[in-house]
């Protein structure tokens, strides 16, 4: 199974009729995800072996053809779609493909684009009159990301759940981890009062929802969900030390290498490598707070010579996968704390993560995270794509008489392949354990393998 977040939709979801208007790498990854549903699945595209490689693997109908054309769109039974997705390699097919669509009787429209002007809250209600629901710009989301990172230097990777109550933390065991080779029993005083919980590890490619008898390995990934007053002793226990970011090299004057130097130059002394003579004086004018270096940033001179082992944190964000990775090692080497690589070949995830680098971006998986909320029921309030793990997070709100709401957690049952992590009541936010008593309208964090998505849904509903 592949090595990053596959999501399933609980056995209360909704049948939809979904269009998909492009079969490349977003498209495909999307209409994978979907197809593991019962939704009925058509995808457009010009490409006829871009199609054939979609139909073949999955269970969708395919249709050759351009979004723009009204008579294909007719063809697809627009009219009939409960949701239409624009994420073909052009921002203007996507847009007037979902302004189409819309006319033409689909209920929801999204289009990925790349222009941020279409995002100001003005423009946007132009774009909605227009019959565009909502837009997506996995650059300007993979930026936040990265900058979001910088300030929880611990953690590989850090998702937030109900406004900051809870967060959950990725962090990788090195070999010096005080927790190596202990029980999560031994870690626990008791289960009164936690302020983490680890939900899920991921070893050798294979994650597993862990019981108090797992012992950490070198070299887990530990996914773990913990209030604010948890994370000090989270760092402890697995070794990882907060610190400061300061100066950042950032290689590649890509969207997110601007957005991510635009939002860090303020507070930040950063560097940004180019190798395009004409962007990098494009960017030169554009970033005032950001020193923009014209040079190939393979050329490993070059990064020393800009002062590479004096960088806190380095980011590879160019568009070559194999670039960002083998740079990022570099860095790694010459020792920098911290490191970022945007890495779209899904297949060098895994490697990747495996070889040093610390945090992994990828559109395709920001984009279907975004996107694949539309597709969910109103009882799951929030979904995160994740590298690194086959496990499964989502956010829950617990309706009146649901199961959950009839005993503690050690008492309703619930699947030995799920946990519920944390569970926010009100204002409050507090770690589950066996004697918690959900009650209705909490909003829970629940961790789950592919084999048990679809009967968690009956806890909850």
């Amino acid at each position: 199974m592949d090595n990053y977040l596959l999501f399933y939709l609980v056995d209360f979801h909704f049948d939809m009729r979904i269009v998909i208007a492009g079969a490349g790498e977003v498209g495909t990854h999307l209409a994978k995800m979907l197809s593991n549903e019962e939704h009925d699945l058509v995808v457009i595209d010009i490409d006829d072996d871009r199609l054939k490689a979609v139909g073949g693997a999955m269970d969708v109908l395919t249709i050759e053809g351009n979004a723009n054309s009204i008579a294909h769109l007719k063809e697809a039974k627009i009219n009939k779609a409960d949701l239409f997705i624009g994420v073909t390699f052009s921002e203007a097919v996507n847009v007037n493909a979902a302004i189409l669509s819309k006319r033409l009787g689909a209920k929801k429209t999204i289009a990925r684009i790349d222009n941020q002007e279409y995002l100001l809250p003005a423009n946007k209600e132009i774009f909605e009159n227009l019959g565009v629901d909502y837009m997506i710009y996995p650059e300007k989301i993979a930026a936040r990301e990265i900058v979001g990172l910088l300030a929880e230097t611990g953690s590989t990777e850090v998702v937030e759940f109900s406004g900051g109550k809870l967060h959950m933390y990725v962090i990788r065991l090195d070999e010096d981890a005080p927790i190596i080779s202990k029980t999560l029993r031994e870690l626990s005083p008791g289960d009164n009062g936690l302020e983490y919980r680890a939900v899920a590890i991921t070893r050798r490619g294979h994650t597993i929802v862990p019981s108090g008898d797992d012992r950490f390995e070198t070299g887990d990934l530990v996914y773990v969900i913990s209030s604010k007053a948890g994370l000090k002793a989270l760092y402890k226990y697995s070794g990882k030390k907060q610190f400061e970011v300061r100066d950042i090299m950032i290689l590649g004057g890509s969207r997110i290498g601007r957005k991510t130097a635009d939002a860090l130059g303020n507070l930040h002394y950063v560097k940004l490598i180019e190798k395009d003579r004409q962007k990098s004086y494009a960017l030169s004018n554009q970033l005032s707070n950001t020193l923009v270096i014209n040079g190939d940033g393979t050329d490993r001179e070059l990064l020393r010579q800009e002062g590479l082992d004096k960088m806190d944190a380095f980011i590879a964000v160019t568009g070559n996968s194999e670039t960002n990775i083998l740079s990022c090692l570099l860095a790694k080497h010459l020792g920098v704390r911290r490191t970022i690589a945007e890495v779209e070949n899904i297949d060098y995830i895994h490697l990747a993560e495996n070889i040093g680098v610390d945090t992994i971006i990828n559109k395709k998986l920001i984009t279907a995270s975004r996107i694949f909320r539309f597709t969910m029921s109103e009882e799951v309030s929030s979904i995160k794509c994740l590298t690194g793990t086959e496990a499964e997070v989502m956010e829950f709100v617990v309706k009146p008489d649901a199961p959950a709401t009839k005993g503690t957690l050690a008492e309703v049952d619930f699947p030995r392949e799920a946990i519920i992590g944390g569970v926010m009541r009100g204002k409050n936010a507090f770690i589950a354990h066996g004697e918690t008593l959900i009650k209705p309208y909490d909003r829970v964090v629940v961790f789950a393998l592919p084999s048990v998505i679809q009967s968690i849904g009956k806890f909850f509903n």
